[in-house]
């Protein structure tokens, strides 16, 4: 029933500084702007995802609770969203299997800039089964527009989502088995612990797991993001004249790929960029 990972969440304390951030290290344009709810939101709309900012605004309850997460946490990943076409089976399957779903909402969005609207219908399972981790669904029918390019060497993608589990066998049976994620890899290593792959349109929920690690073993985390790039040698040059804090390119873990490490200007993110194997995508 999952069909893609629709957007993950950012939160933030400065939305135009993180949208400032973003608009280098994407190369891109915000696609979308929206202020409510006790929060402003920016939208960068990749070829396969949207990262969203988020950062409290305004008084009231939504508010106050986003601020509440920002002071116990920090700024970084605070939810992902996959997408669904058919939200009330969606629904029924999360119930079923006790993930405990909030009743389906509809929600619209107005874009500042434009004054284009989108809806769309959206669950949310209960984060004491989902072992901490903000997980939502959504159903919509229009597209969002793609962040229009702003230089050359630009982020083309998202290539994968981590998550950190003290418990991977919970993880797997949690993303696999209920979710209905495509496991396409598991592989332990004396290293770097286990690894698995779940496979999420044209991207990959990795979880992790280094046993040992973890501080709080009762909860998995959501840990980084992994973005693609076409020319990763251009792409780090930019960056690189941008200002921004990056590694050396280096060879990646898997054969054909080269990645480098962001280490600014991502509202505390761990970011990979990694340009994929020929012919891969």
């Amino acid at each position: 029933m999952i069909t893609g990972l629709d957007h993950v969440v950012v939160l933030t304390g400065d939305i135009n500084a993180a949208s400032a951030a973003y608009r280098t290290l994407f190369a891109r344009a915000p696609a979308w702007q929206n202020s409510g709810d006790g929060a402003d939101r920016v939208l960068f709309t990749l070829d396969n995802t949207t990262l969203e900012l988020m950062a409290p605004s305004g008084e009231g309850a939504d508010a106050d609770r986003i601020r509440a997460v920002l002071a116990a946490q920090g700024e970084g990943l605070a939810s992902i969203c996959f997408r669904t076409s058919d939200i009330t089976r969606m629904h029924r399957r999360l119930d079923r299997l006790t993930l405990k779903p909030d009743a389906i909402a509809d929600v619209e969005s107005r874009d500042a800039a434009s004054g284009a609207t989108l809806t769309w219908k959206r669950t949310r399972a209960a984060t004491e089964v989902t072992r901490g981790v903000r997980l939502f669904f959504l159903e919509r029918d229009q597209e969002r527009p793609l962040s229009v390019r702003t230089t050359t060497a630009s982020i083309t993608a998202m290539d994968h989502v981590v998550v950190s589990s003290s418990d991977p066998e919970r993880a797997a049976a949690l993303y696999g088995a209920r979710l209905g994620l495509d496991m396409a890899l598991d592989r332990s290593h004396p290293d770097w612990g286990r690894l698995m792959f779940f496979r999420c349109g044209d991207l990959i929920v990795e979880v992790t797991h280094r046993p040992g690690k973890e501080a709080d073993t009762s909860q998995d985390r959501l840990r980084g993001l992994c973005w693609r790039v076409a020319d990763i040698d251009a792409t780090h040059a930019r960056l690189v004249q941008a200002g921004v804090d990056v590694s050396e390119v280096r060879t990646g873990r898997k054969p054909g790929t080269r990645v480098m490490t962001v280490r600014s200007s991502t509202c505390s993110v761990p970011t990979l960029l990694v340009q994929p194997s020929a012919g891969k995508p």
